[in-house]
């Protein structure tokens, strides 16, 4: 580990207590990285009555800036609006470095951009997997394309998204990492009894949306049900999509044996998973897909879409792998069933604390960090050049929302200079086991 110690600012809309990878993403990676020593600061928008400052488990620092979302948790875009409350959060924190994540992410996309106006090292990492021919991907690209130009470094989540983003943003490939998510195998364990064959249980969990494949759900249930008579399936997840889901239910009047749980909280998605043999990944769209590794480290068989990333998550003796078409998923859920004796959940699990520890991602993402700080400052100049070879006229566009920004910028600096923002004292919590007492220590700075 190296001796840097580095003072970071986690940004993104997708946080805590929401729920989802990029929330579970930031929050283990935060955790692990004060525990090799770095000051973790999150910020994030308000959610309902959670606003202001919040301390989580190890002293994590969340900031919940008092703005309501506007659509998917996601707050209203306006480029310059949130300047001077982010400013003041570098400044008080004394932040070196900020890492956003999720492309989706306004607020991510305008803290970066504030933030490399103001100098600061900038990582970014995606989470999700985009297309390049509709309506929507090709905004999002070009918003990506904007924000990736003056990046510092870049994070993906797979080879697949790596290439994904380097292909959508422009983006030099040595400039992108693969650091592949986690999963917490403390929390997500084997039952204790392993479960009779005499009644298969498949479950699924997962958001019930188009870009999940629910639609695929909607054929592939039934026919399994008709192939096997012993076949149960558990739906956990709510969306658009359920609707569908009770529909098929109710033609093929499969109620005793396709339960709908609706929305699962994440501290019950481990009491879910225990229950059945086999876990069912129909995703359309996948960057890496954390759903799969909680359920292998349950002991689940998994079947899955051969879709984005997931064919990199999980050996080949752990997963079986099936097109996106019904006829293709049933066959390879009967693969699955068949090969189901010679799956030992316990030795599953142990081969996942092996294959995916969150200290190893936040080793791994440490030294990206390191390489961030180290690349050369640049001038305003510098910069501009970059924007403008993004397009004949994005580029032009680009330029000038930045050269707005950094005279905004100096503006901030005339009416209220850095130095009369109060810099608040560092609090470290050590959080001790067996019920002992909660040590605060206040590291201020130095007169």
């Amino acid at each position: 580990m190296a001796d840097l110690k580095h003072r970071i600012l986690m940004v993104s809309d997708f946080f805590y207590p929401n729920f989802g990878g990029v929330e579970n993403h930031i929050y283990y990676l935060s955790q692990c990285l004060l525990k090799l020593g770095h000051k973790v600061v999150v910020l994030t928008h308000a959610y309902g009555n959670r606003s202001g400052v919040r301390y989580m488990t190890g002293g994590l620092k969340v900031y919940y800036v008092p703005w309501r979302p506007f659509l998917m948790q996601n707050t209203f875009p306006t480029i310059y609006g949130t300047f001077p409350i982010i400013r003041t959060i570098l400044l008080r924190e004394k932040i070196s470095l900020v890492h956003g994540h999720q492309a989706f992410s306004t607020l991510c996309h305008e803290t970066l951009m504030h933030a490399r106006t103001m100098g600061y090292k900038v990582v970014f990492t995606d989470h999700s997997l985009y297309g390049f021919a509709d309506v929507g991907s090709i905004h999002m690209n070009k918003v990506l394309q904007f924000t990736l130009a003056d990046v510092t470094r870049a994070i993906c989540v797979s080879h697949t998204s790596k290439e994904n983003t380097v292909l959508r943003s422009g983006l030099p490939p040595e400039k992108v990492f693969v650091i592949p998510n986690a999963v917490d195998t403390a929390m997500f364990k084997p039952a204790q009894q392993r479960l009779g064959r005499d009644e298969i249980v498949i479950v699924v969990i997962s958001r019930l949306v188009y870009r999940k494949g629910a639609d695929l759900l909607v054929e592939v249930i039934p026919e399994v049900c008709r192939l096997y008579p012993n076949v149960r399936f558990v739906v956990g997840g709510d969306g658009p999509k359920r609707v569908r889901l009770e529909e098929m239910r109710e033609k093929h009047s499969l109620q005793d044996r396709v339960e709908m749980l609706g929305a699962v909280p994440h501290a019950s998605v481990r009491s879910v998973l225990i229950s059945g043999h086999i876990f069912l990944n129909s995703s359309l769209t996948e960057a890496f897909c954390i759903a799969i590794l909680e359920a292998a480290s349950c002991g689940l068989l998994t079947v899955s879409t051969r879709v984005g990333g997931v064919p990199e998550v999980l050996p080949d003796d752990m997963i079986v792998l099936a097109e996106p078409d019904p006829s293709d998923m049933v066959h390879a859920i009967r693969k699955a069933i068949s090969i189901l004796p010679n799956i030992d959940p316990q030795v599953m699990h142990d081969r996942m604390k092996r294959l995916y520890n969150w200290n190893d991602v936040a080793e791994r993402t440490e030294i990206v960090y390191n390489r961030a700080l180290k690349c050369s400052d640049q001038s305003l100049l510098e910069r501009l050049s970059r924007y403008l070879s993004c397009g004949a006229w994005a580029g032009k566009l680009f330029c000038l929302v930045m050269i707005i920004d950094f005279l905004i910028w100096r503006l901030l600096e005339l009416l209220q200079p850095a130095e009369d923002i109060e810099e608040v004292p560092d609090v470290a919590l050590r959080c001790h086991q067996h019920g002992e007492r909660i040590e605060e220590i206040y590291r201020c700075k130095s007169e």
